[in-house]
């Protein structure tokens, strides 16, 4: 039996490696933990574990095969786990940075039931910002 502790990393295949970079970093708080621009990789850190961005023409990304079309994603969405969550203080920030938000609704996650908020990144995938359990505030 296999004893998962949590997500060690995931991996985003971008087009626009710069964008995404300052959207991680400047918006969600993410900091470079390392570039391998050799090989098309930069890993941001995100609390435990890493978000890695390649390119989807560098050498990496062809690797997982052709880009999605305007109207596919590579994922439904990812979760990052946010504390403290002030709902109002989340959204003053991504607004001051250009970012829509949906409203904040209580979601199962895994630590039980609390409140999220799903956004998107500047190639649309959708990121969620989760909460402690608890009621939605």
């Amino acid at each position: 039996m296999l004893k998962l502790q949590g997500i060690d990393h995931l991996v985003l295949r971008v087009i626009d490696l710069d964008a995404m970079t300052r959207f991680y970093v400047d918006v969600l708080g993410c900091s470079i933990e390392r570039r391998q621009d050799e090989i098309g990789l930069v890993q941001l850190r995100a609390g435990h574990s890493l978000i890695d961005l390649v390119p989807v023409d560098g050498k990496l990304g062809r690797m997982g095969g052709a880009a999605p079309g305007a109207e596919g994603r590579n994922m439904d969405h990812f979760c990052l786990r946010v504390e403290p969550f002030d709902a109002d203080s989340i959204r003053a920030h991504l607004a001051a940075h250009g970012v829509e938000a949906g409203k904040t609704e209580s979601r199962y996650g895994a630590e039980g039931e609390g409140p999220s908020i799903y956004l998107s990144d500047p190639e649309g995938n959708v990121v969620e910002l989760k909460g402690p359990p608890g009621p939605v505030q």
